[in-house]
């Protein structure tokens, strides 16, 4: 039987207080209070186009604003990850999806390299969705990918709604994880490196 490839993260800090558990062989499920209710809806899309449970419990200064909290949670989503990836003998090792919605297309290209490397083309065409900053669409992929240690390419190629754009992102990106977190049966023990680690 396949070992369970999962991970639990706690951290605590002056500004955040983050718990994660993801399940990368899950239904989709998810349970989030992360008390921004745009990012709990974001981390959603995740959970169910990536087929991985995930449970966010975070509580942050939002007094002041939601960066640190948004930040966070992207860290340690990223570290839950790492632990929950393991030897990475087995997996796709790549991903890539497009997703649209309506007039959004968005596109995630990643390697689950052990590199972590962001490139973000994304252009919102509003500063905020409510009182979410899209700004920190970047800040969580940035936490995300500098401690899940992956390469990730995120373009938004066409969109004229800053919620639909965002959306799409959140969607292929789960989509794109998906891919590359599968296991190749003919990858089955085998590192997909020429260097064989990642």
């Amino acid at each position: 039987m396949a070992m369970k490839r999962s991970g639990s993260v706690s951290r605590k800090t002056h500004e955040t207080q983050i718990e994660v558990s993801i399940d990368l062989d899950g239904k989709g499920t998810s349970k989030l209070n992360t008390g921004i209710g745009f990012l709990d809806h974001m981390l959603d899309q995740i959970a169910r186009h990536g087929m991985i449970d995930l449970t966010v419990e975070a509580k942050g200064d939002l007094h002041i604003d939601a960066h640190h909290t948004v930040e966070d949670i992207g860290i340690v989503m990223g570290q839950a990850f790492n632990k929950a990836i393991g030897d990475k003998k087995g997996i796709k090792r790549y991903g890539h999806a497009y997703v649209p919605l309506d007039e959004a297309l968005s596109r995630v290209v990643l390697d689950i390299s052990g590199r972590p490397g962001l490139e973000f083309n994304v252009e919102f065409k509003r500063a905020a969705i409510g009182e979410f900053d899209v700004d920190l669409v970047h800040e969580f992929f940035q936490g995300f990918v500098n401690h899940a240690n992956i390469t990730m390419h995120i373009d938004n190629l066409k969109g004229d709604n800053s919620h639909h754009q965002a959306e799409t992102i959140f969607k292929a990106f789960g989509r794109a994880l998906r891919m590359a977190i599968d296991i190749d049966p003919n990858l089955l023990g085998i590192t997909p490196s020429t260097k064989g680690s990642l």
